[in-house]
């Protein structure tokens, strides 16, 4: 029997719409033999850097890739500190290790979740090279004290906004709040790119012109107007050896596809229609929710703008379930697969290897027990969204 409808949507939980637009897109590309990286990215790059208000996109394969680049442009090696937040997927923190740095992890603002400006000077020592802030669940970081902080000690600020496309802080989209800044188009997220897909965003130059040559394997074409020491130009105008190529160093290949881009492309343009969707419908569990006993509902930043990659509540003591129990009802018992963003990267086994512990970031640990992720995307109905809250009052109700 097939599951319904209503069920469907809210046990897959995540993701965007794809529509006619994105068919239309694809077609077209595959009539051009679906380049690899070809004039549909560049479209794209040009398309999201507008929108974001800053100078430079750079296409890559994933948010994960995306932070790998930033952190070769910044500079980010073997012994150097990063810092960042305990709450956010894995990969924020990975992508920096896998290029040798040590992590920190500064503690988070009990309201937001988001990195704690608060507790960030004291993390910073003399071999610390960035700083990563997440924009976590659609709601930015404090931004102005975080890159106040990061320009008095010269760092490097890539905050990943993974969960954030098009939301603001101060007035400003994300894209252009820190020296660069990461964005997944995962098919979970606010916009997607047939299954995987990121963006870096910058406005300074010098940082996209490095985090470009690694994207590509450090790979330089003379005949595309890049000059070497070992070319006499004199003798050999520009454009006769189009064919020779130069390696700088050892980089990667994250380049986009065409068909990827191209669905971006559409996927952009529907961005604050999908963006604003999620937040009528988080008001519609708010004004559900909020005489339930027990139930913390999401802050919200006056400073900001919220785009609800999830919705997350805290259950307190006066709920009648644990965070656990109340998970497994809500699948087993209603169809509704809550989740837990996320597991605490400092205790997860790699960063207990390296000497990380308990009691390292007590905000967020003590957090972890209390926060469940419902879920909140454009194909909901109102429908949906009062069964979700009917089925959570019912679960609050339980023991009493």
């Amino acid at each position: 029997m097939e599951k319904p409808k209503i069920l469907y949507e809210l046990e897959v939980a995540h993701g965007s719409i794809y529509g006619k637009e994105e068919e239309q897109a694809l077609l077209e590309v595959l009539r051009n033999r679906a380049p690899s990286c070809g004039p549909k990215v560049q479209e794209f790059e040009e398309a999201f850097a507008e929108y974001c208000g800053c100078d430079h996109a750079l296409a890559v394969t994933s948010a994960t890739t995306g932070l790998t680049l930033a952190g070769l442009a910044a500079g980010v090696t073997r012994g150097d500190e990063v810092i960042t937040t305990p709450i956010s997927w894995i990969a924020t923190a990975a992508a920096f290790s896998a290029l040798g740095a040590e992590l920190k992890f500064c503690d988070v603002d009990a309201r937001t979740m988001n990195l704690d400006p608060k507790k960030l000077e004291g993390l910073i020592g003399p071999k610390t090279k960035a700083i990563v802030p997440v924009h976590l669940y659609g709601q930015c970081c404090a931004m102005d004290r975080i890159m106040e902080i990061a320009e008095k000690h010269n760092l490097v600020v890539i905050d990943d906004c993974a969960h954030a496309p098009g939301a603001e802080y101060n007035g400003k989209k994300t894209g252009s709040l820190a020296h660069m800044s990461v964005f997944s188009f995962h098919q979970q997220k606010n916009m997607g790119t047939l299954g995987e897909g990121g963006m870096l965003t910058t406005s300074n130059r010098e940082l996209r012109d490095k985090a470009l040559s690694y994207r590509s394997l450090c790979a330089r074409i003379y005949g595309e107007s890049y000059k070497y020491l070992s070319i006499d130009e004199d003798k050999y105008p520009m454009g006769k050896d189009y064919w020779r190529v130069q390696f700088d160093a050892i980089g990667y290949n994250f380049r986009m596809t065409d068909a990827q881009a191209a669905v971006g492309i559409e996927q952009l343009k529907k961005l604050d229609r999908h963006n604003q969707r999620r937040i009528d419908l988080a008001a519609r569990l708010d004004e559900k929710l909020g005489a339930v006993k027990g139930i913390t509902l999401p802050y919200i930043d006056p400073k900001g703008k919220h785009v609800f990659h999830v919705y997350v509540i805290l259950l307190q003591d006066g709920f009648p379930l644990t965070k656990s129990e109340f998970m497994w009802e809500l699948y087993t018992k209603k169809g509704i697969k809550a989740w837990s963003h996320y597991m605490l990267i400092h205790l997860t086994a790699p960063y207990r290897v390296e000497g990380h512990k308990e009691g390292e970031c007590p905000v967020a640990e003590q957090a972890f027990d209390h926060y469940v992720s419902l879920p909140v995307h454009p194909r909901l109905t109102e429908e949906a969204i009062d069964y979700m809250a009917a089925s959570i009052v019912e679960l609050g109700n339980s023991a009493q």
